[in-house]
């Protein structure tokens, strides 16, 4: 298919609410396998559609060795998580070269409609589960940085800026 283009930040697109998907379509497919593509062209181990400027609730996660273990969700939405914590270093092609600690559930379980269009529900651990409550930030205009102090999410603003330029 195709490696589409990356929005980047302050791309205003990155701060909206995506609109759910009705239905698994083939367009819905084809874009699907887009963001396969272009997650396995950054390299990162998920996408979100808003990040290539479709304002959908998509997502795409795949964090084997492999790059075999595709999940394609739409209208993911997490109905229970860990008390359990885990950090893990977060980044996004959207924020080029800054990166931080972001602490989240180290587990989940996620309702969301699968490529057949089927509602499925899934638990997701470790960095699956860190990739996928990442997405669905995106889905909802919400950066990783989102989740930091004011003081180091405008420090971490300030270096993506200064590495645009």
């Amino acid at each position: 298919m195709t490696v589409r283009p990356i929005l980047t930040w302050p791309d205003k697109r990155l701060r909206v609410a995506c609109a759910d998907v009705p239905e698994v379509t083939d367009e819905i497919r084809a874009i699907w396998q887009d963001m396969i593509d272009t997650m396995d062209a950054m390299p990162g181990v998920g996408l979100g559609a808003p990040q290539i400027g479709v304002l959908l609730r998509l997502a795409v996660v795949d964090t084997s060795e492999a790059r075999n273990t595709r999940i394609r969700l739409a209208n993911p939405e997490v109905i229970d998580a860990s008390a359990i914590m885990n950090e893990h270093e977060e980044a996004s092609p959207c924020l080029s070269g800054v990166s931080a600690k972001i602490s989240r559930p180290r587990g989940v379980r996620v309702r969301f409609m699968d490529e057949h269009g089927e509602t499925v529900e899934r638990d997701f651990v470790g960095l699956d589960a860190t990739s996928v409550q990442h997405q669905i930030d995106h889905l909802a205009g919400k950066l990783y940085v989102d989740r930091l102090s004011k003081m180091k999410r405008d420090m971490l603003l300030r270096r993506a800026r200064k590495m645009k330029v």
